[in-house]
């Protein structure tokens, strides 16, 4: 494979939590010859694909809001690629695959903060030293937990305890943060920056020579519902469950871009969208909510939730990540999506813990696919306005500076 036609993969939220484990996977995966992630999975149709994909490089754009621990992150991230690059060396057969691609790989750290429009469009223009963009991994975004409503977490760990450590109910959330910009702020963070990265980054994902075509991945989560989602509260200014809800509005939005995608017959380039949710995993947004002991008593729940057969418990964000990661290396022949109802491709485990990609469909979507075309409308029409108030601030300061 030459080099015009490596990957170049940009993960948002890179530097913790599952972004830091799409950004580990996908090291250990591309090194070898056949990665297992690229591999069709137990719901793939029985398509004939015989084409093989051997990666000899990757350039891996971390997307972070803090340098400093991106920097960090990249130092742990390289230093966990090289022993296992070195484990695969000591192996009794090995082909010298993997360290011809660890002498390929690049991992460069660039700033984004999602709940900045100037910001993302810097980024944007950062990104077109680049000759094309494969993939857009959407991972970054925020919830805005204030406190466990003791009451109702109670309740429901008595009543429905699988609920309750999959898909709870008892986070209360702020209500009404408004981002510097002027819009709802865990909006614009989870669903509108990155709305605003991929249709500035467009035409760098159109050039994109990877055989796999460019993809976007959205991260969803388990918890996305219509249940609070009130269609003139689109920007989640006034609601009380914003989390659940922008996740929802990732499901209707992706799903209709990628139908937008596929209706040009006209055999032109495209870009795939496609939705992931990472499961439940233990990251630093809980641990920062309930403290180091109601974390670790949190994670030991997980694990007995997993043994009592919930696949929806990978806890680790190496394990949270198998969906995004199989997204952006299997071939479409194995991917399945319902002619009717769009679907979120999970991460799963087994009791023990071997990971896996399940499908779940986007809830009430024959309902509420009208609301995704709506919203995709609205985003369109917003983004729009603000690039073109960005280029005119970008030619005033110009103009300044030459007078």
């Amino acid at each position: 494979m030459s080099p015009s036609s490596r990957p170049i993969i940009i993960v948002t939220g890179a530097n913790s939590g599952v972004g830091f484990g799409i950004c580990q996977r996908l090291l250990f995966q591309l090194c070898e010859k056949n990665p297992t992630d690229a591999l069709p999975q137990g719901f793939a149709p029985n398509a004939f694909d015989d084409a093989k994909h051997v990666y000899d490089g990757l350039t891996l754009i971390m997307a972070c809001r803090s340098t400093k621990r991106a920097e960090a992150a990249r130092t742990k991230l390289l230093r966990l690629f090289e022993a296992h690059v070195e484990t695969l060396r000591n192996q009794p057969i090995y082909d010298g695959h993997a360290h011809k691609f660890q002498e390929n790989v690049n991992i460069e750290i660039h700033t984004l903060d999602l709940a900045s429009v100037t910001s993302v469009f810097r980024f944007s223009e950062e990104m077109s030293s680049y000759p094309y963009i494969s993939h857009l991994i959407c991972n970054a975004g925020v919830a805005s937990f204030s406190s466990i409503h003791w009451p109702a977490c109670l309740k429901q760990l008595f009543t429905e305890p699988i609920v309750a450590i999959t898909a709870p109910t008892f986070y209360l959330q702020h209500q009404g943060e408004i981002s510097a910009d002027g819009l709802g702020w865990v909006w614009q963070c989870n669903v509108f920056g990155h709305y605003t990265l991929f249709r500035a980054i467009e035409p760098l994902l159109l050039a994109s020579t990877s055989p796999l075509g460019s993809r976007v991945i959205w991260m969803s989560s388990l918890e996305a519902s219509p249940t609070f989602y009130e269609p003139e509260d689109w920007q989640l200014k006034k609601t009380e469950h914003s989390y659940e809800s922008c996740k929802y509005q990732i499901d209707l939005i992706a799903s209709q871009l990628d139908r937008v995608a596929l209706r040009d017959p006209n055999g032109k380039p495209r870009i795939r969208h496609f939705v992931t949710q990472p499961g439940v995993c233990s990251t630093n947004v809980s641990r920062a909510l309930a403290g180091p002991f109601l974390d670790m008593l949190k994670v030991i729940l997980f694990y007995i939730g997993r043994m009592c057969g919930s696949p929806h418990h990978t806890i680790k964000p190496f394990k949270a990540a198998i969906g995004a990661v199989h997204l952006s290396l299997v071939s479409l022949a194995f991917i399945t999506l319902s002619a009717s109802t769009p679907v979120r491709f999970g991460a799963e485990t087994d009791r023990w813990g071997a990971e896996r990609v399940g499908l779940t469909e986007v809830k009430d979507w024959k309902t509420q696919n009208e609301e995704g075309e709506v919203l995709l409308q609205k985003c369109d029409t917003l983004f729009k306005s603000l690039k073109a108030a960005e280029e005119a601030t970008v030619d005033y300061e110009v103009a300044t500076e030459h007078m």
